[in-house]
């Protein structure tokens, strides 16, 4: 599936309508991942920026986005471009990931990070931090992801 991802990107990202033809594609290839509804802004093997709207689907009783939508939109901004970085090679799994909440998100939210990108030759862990800022810039969450990468195992 990881080389889907890339392949479909490398193809669409630059055509009109073709990021958010690739939003939606995502949305179906990972279901859970869809119910946020994520538009993909950039994408590549060192981070990523994904856009999440407010709206009523991702609210709190606070009138808020919950927070495990932002833990959502945070654990795909990380995993997303480590798929990317790694595949077809490499594969990933998520070991860990820790969401500090700051303030009340409301709006548009954007999960960015950055990260230098591993192989997926060897078993490694690599720790990437993400933050996602609301509308006017202000940091609303902090994360940390942990995942584990390594060669796709075959047979056995």
């Amino acid at each position: 599936m990881a080389a889907d991802i890339r392949s479909l990107w490398d193809r669409l990202a630059g055509r009109p309508g073709g990021k958010r033809i690739f939003s939606l594609l995502l949305g179906r290839i990972v279901p859970y991942t869809g119910s946020i509804k994520p538009r993909v802004l950039e994408l590549s093997a060192s981070g990523a920026r994904i856009e999440m709207r407010d709206r009523r689907a991702v609210r709190n009783h606070l009138r808020s986005v919950h927070a495990i939508a932002l833990a959502n939109i945070a654990e795909l901004s990380t995993g997303l471009p480590l798929a990317y970085a790694v595949q077809p090679r490499g594969r990933t799994i998520l070991l860990s990931l820790t969401v500090e909440f700051l303030k009340k998100a409301r709006g548009t939210l954007v999960g960015s990070s950055s990260f230098a990108a591993p192989s997926g030759e060897r078993d490694e862990d690599i720790e990437i931090p993400v933050e996602v800022r609301d509308e006017s810039g202000n940091v609303v969450a902090r994360a940390r992801a942990i995942w584990r990468v390594g060669p796709v195992k075959r047979g056995g």
